[in-house]
């Protein structure tokens, strides 16, 4: 049997894109969810998905499926896991290829795609998956705070400016633990990542906590460091 007859006598299976996006809506992590038209039941909800394209790479596919739903580029997105058991699509055999985003929730809920209806959903209230995406979510959940401890990713669901105090909430979010803001706020200043900005935020407390931002160069060159960005026992 030649080479191309090989080829040919294989099974040809489908390969999708699953998205799974987190935001921050300064308050806590949510996941964004979409009715595609496939959910058999009303209160079941799914994660973005779509096909790879014959011309298409991974990395490709799954930004374009992420722009589809959010009209957003140039986001954070990372290759989660491929999922192939052979039971986990009923209509056809699927491998799926997980990725996760991060974005922030205030400033991007407007460019919501209007052919969907998605809904950003608190993890701690999430409802009913299509397929086997409740156990895409469960490892997605897993990786991203095992990344927040060692990386500074969680800025990835930041605005452009920030207090101390919004950042240790995010983390708190993420860990749904509460941090010791002392040894939180002085790890954080001495990764040399923060810009402190003359600016204050007003509303929240007589004196008001500065704004920083990151200092972009620092965190580009940083980001794959292994930080151990939360320090040991402040959780």
């Amino acid at each position: 049997m030649d080479i191309l007859k090989q080829y040919e006598s294989q099974t040809k299976f489908l390969v999708a894109i699953d998205s799974i996006i987190f935001g921050f809506d300064g308050e806590s992590l949510k996941l964004l969810l979409v009715k595609r038209g496939i959910e058999n039941e009303k209160d079941t909800w799914s994660l973005m998905g779509g096909w790879v394209q014959e011309k298409e790479s991974l990395e490709a596919a799954a930004s374009r499926v992420l722009y589809e739903l959010t009209n957003l580029k140039d986001i954070y997105l990372e290759q989660l896991h491929t999922y192939g058991d052979p039971q986990r699509d009923p209509v056809q055999r699927t491998f799926s290829v997980a990725y996760f985003a991060l974005i922030n929730v205030e400033d991007y809920t407007q460019a919501l795609s209007s052919a969907y209806e998605a809904r950003w959903f608190s993890l701690d209230e999430l409802p009913t998956f299509l397929f086997d995406h409740s156990m895409m979510v469960s490892q997605a959940i897993e990786h991203l705070r095992y990344k927040a401890s060692q990386h500074p990713i969680g800025f990835e669901l930041l605005p452009e400016k920030f207090t101390i105090p919004q950042l240790q909430k995010l983390y708190e979010a993420i860990f749904g633990a509460e941090l010791d803001k002392r040894n939180f706020s002085r790890k954080l200043l001495s990764t040399k990542l923060l810009i402190k900005l003359d600016e204050k935020q007003r509303g929240f407390s007589k004196k008001g906590a500065y704004f920083y931002k990151i200092d972009e160069e620092k965190y580009q060159k940083q980001f794959n460091t292994f930080l151990n960005f939360l320090p040991g026992g402040s959780v």
